[in-house]
């Protein structure tokens, strides 16, 4: 019987990893000055900022928050290295460019060529992109390394996809 709840808690432990709300968790409260969160970024030690580039109808993006960002070793990866943020793709929302410039969501989206949604961009601490991701990951694990990928530096050198069938990051 011992054997029988131990193979059972075995399989139930990765069920049971902390699920939380990724609007409070992952992302950061938006001050609307890509510029300043620049300078933030700097002074926490981070490695720069991940944009998440979304829409309210979008169902890759629901499906991200539900299954991937709500995950509490996401959460605390990301938020480790990066600070997150989501912006609208067709929101109206004034905003300030990483390079001090107004600007709104919307135009701020054209300007980043984030037309699919989900596209995550991953910004350096000069803002300028250091890679970006179009679409969901397979899995946990896979969005995971592809913040190890930009934590590494490796996104200077390989592209995602080798760096992934090299097994990098592990």
């Amino acid at each position: 019987m011992r054997w029988l709840l131990l193979i059972f808690a075995l399989i139930a432990l990765p069920a049971m990893a902390e699920v939380r709300d990724p609007h409070q968790h992952f992302f950061m409260p938006k001050m609307g000055d890509f510029k300043d969160e620049l300078d933030t970024a700097k002074a926490e030690g981070k490695q720069g900022v991940l944009i998440m580039f979304e829409m309210d109808d979008c169902p890759w993006c629901a499906r991200m928050k539900a299954t991937i960002l709500n995950q509490s070793s996401v959460q605390d990866y990301f938020r480790q290295h990066f600070l997150i943020y989501p912006v609208d793709v067709k929101g109206d929302t004034a905003m300030v460019d990483f390079k001090g410039v107004g600007t709104t969501e919307k135009a701020f989206a054209l300007e980043q060529r984030a037309r699919a949604t989900p596209v995550f961009v991953f910004y350096d601490l000069d803002g300028n992109v250091a890679t970006r991701y179009t679409g969901t990951t397979r899995s946990t694990e896979e969005f995971l390394l592809l913040g190890r990928y930009v934590v590494e530096g490796a996104y200077k050198t390989t592209p995602f996809n080798v760096y992934k069938r090299q097994g990098q990051g592990r």
